[in-house]
């Protein structure tokens, strides 16, 4: 499988395995990829997910250019009309908090996709690069727009214009990963980060990651109406009465998602 999916504890662990192709991502891995997407956002025992790829060398390395060279149909061809396949990847969307844990290489597209989790930490040997230009491209899997979200206008375009490669603690300092540790602890430190997550309440965390998204693209006024009507519809929650029992009770709370 190119791709596996493993739920335990409330955490889902997905897997980019193709480590013999540097966990490049093919027309099958694209596809598992948004099969584990989407099961992780309706599945109720899933509160959040870890994305990592298989073996040390490479998180992802992006797009694998053996088998997606450029088709004989026009991309307005490929885009609309009847072999239109799946979505590109850059589309991938859960309300649940996605974790990267990036372990050696995250280029092209393969930072595209860490770029798509709402938390990234790395190993200290990772790599990471937009090297599209490089190849006469551009990172269209939503790199261009994310990158200048994710770090400073300057950071992203010394990125995106050079194709450079940079270091995990090049990364931490302009912002791209929130945390470096050594390799052998990677995917401990990321699911302690997914424990930390999951054992809050579900309808809390899915409201602040909804917030913090779509308040990025609001005016400050229309994103602070916005998270009072949220507040408004978590005041009464079963999650929220049982959070403020167990504080007063001084006891771990026992969240049900409702």
């Amino acid at each position: 499988m190119p791709v596996t999916l493993e739920v335990r504890d409330f955490i889902a662990t997905v897997t980019l395995n193709r480590p013999e192709a540097m966990n490049a991502i093919d027309p099958e891995s694209a596809a598992q990829l948004h099969e584990a997407w989407n099961e992780i956002s309706v599945r109720k025992d899933v509160r959040v997910g870890i994305l990592t790829g298989a073996g040390e060398r490479a998180f992802c390395t992006g797009a694998d250019l053996k088998k997606t060279m450029p088709p004989a149909e026009s991309f307005a061809e490929l885009h609309f009309g009847s072999r239109a396949g799946l979505p590109p990847v850059s589309t991938l969307q859960t309300p649940k908090p996605m974790i990267a844990a990036i372990n050696g290489f995250a280029l092209g597209g393969g930072l595209e996709v860490a770029m798509l989790c709402d938390i990234r930490i790395a190993a200290s040997t990772a790599v990471f690069g937009l090297p599209e230009v490089c190849i006469g491209s551009i990172p269209a899997g939503g790199g261009t727009q994310r990158i200048v979200r994710a770090v400073g206008q300057s950071d992203a375009m010394l990125l995106l214009l050079t194709g450079e490669r940079i270091d995990a603690q090049e990364a931490l300092r302009i912002g791209l990963i929130s945390r470096v540790v050594p390799p052998p602890d990677l995917a401990a430190a990321a699911r302690a980060i997914a424990q930390r997550i999951a054992s809050n309440a579900p309808l809390a965390v899915v409201t602040a990651k909804r917030l913090a998204q779509v308040g990025r693209e609001l005016p400050l006024t229309a994103g602070l109406e916005l998270e009072q009507q949220s507040f408004g519809n978590l005041r009464d929650s079963d999650d929220r009465i049982e959070g403020r029992r167990a504080f007063a009770e001084k006891r771990t709370p026992s969240f049900q998602g409702r």
